[in-house]
């Protein structure tokens, strides 16, 4: 079927993804299943040859493009049957968190690794015990002078294991309204007290990196809060 969505510059993008994908990903993806996760060279290779968060803005190391850039992105990894390396979680739900409610101090901190693939992300948000509930969240976040404490356990975590950065949603209060409870904050992965506890197995998408989290005692500076304190249930709303 025809289609009129795609500019020229578009279809540019696409073909330069394709060859990617045919040179980079597609010799190297029955390594990956073996081996349980994607090599961390695909993320630098993707991130300088402009396909990280497409959509970015210059000023952070992006170029520019628009949604339809991660649309072609998400179409060619499908024709690949490339399941496993999770570039448009990361390029389309996680980074935006930060681009959308990060103050111009985390943006320009994180913001230029997520597009060159130096700094990958996870969104830890469901739970052993409340699953994908996000207003039964047990995880807490307390605060403590200049820092917050992190508590608490999170599961099935795409790129939990490899990730650099994970946006964490965590109790702040314990409200009557749930839903005013909870809190985002971003977390660097050499944060003491962040545990990658396991990688998780799975039937299928063999070479996504699937991990459990835990947070025992996790300090964290309180910049690290990302918007403002009890809005992390309509945040996330907004960006799933």
């Amino acid at each position: 079927m025809e289609r009129h969505l795609f500019s020229e510059e578009h279809e540019i993008f696409r073909s330069n993804f394709r060859k990617f994908i045919e040179t980079r990903v597609l010799p190297k993806q029955a390594k990956w299943r073996e081996q349980g996760v994607v090599d961390r060279e695909i993320w630098l290779e993707a991130g300088e040859a402009g396909f990280l968060c497409p959509w970015m803005e210059e000023e952070y190391g992006g170029a520019g493009g628009d949604f339809l850039h991660s649309v072609i992105v998400m179409e060619e990894l499908s024709r690949a049957y490339e399941s496993g390396w999770a570039a448009s979680l990361h390029s389309d739900i996680i980074v935006p968190y930060v681009h959308a409610f990060g103050s111009a101090e985390q943006k320009s901190k994180w913001l230029p690794g997520c597009v060159s693939g130096q700094t990958v992300t996870a969104l830890a948000m469901t739970e052993p015990g409340t699953g994908s509930d996000v207003a039964g969240i047990a995880t807490t976040a307390k605060r403590d002078g200049d820092e917050y404490v992190i508590n608490g356990a999170k599961t099935f975590i795409s790129n939990g294991m490899s990730c650099d950065l994970a946006v964490v949603a965590a109790r702040t209060a314990n409200s009557d309204d749930p839903h005013r409870s909870v809190s985002l904050f971003v977390i660097e992965a050499d944060a003491p007290g962040f545990i990658r506890s396991r990688k998780l197995e799975k039937m299928g998408m063999e070479s996504q990196d699937t991990a459990e989290l835990a947070f025992d005692d996790c300090r964290i500076p309180a910049e690290n809060l990302l918007g403002q304190e009890g809005m992390g249930f309509m945040m996330l709303m907004q960006q799933l």
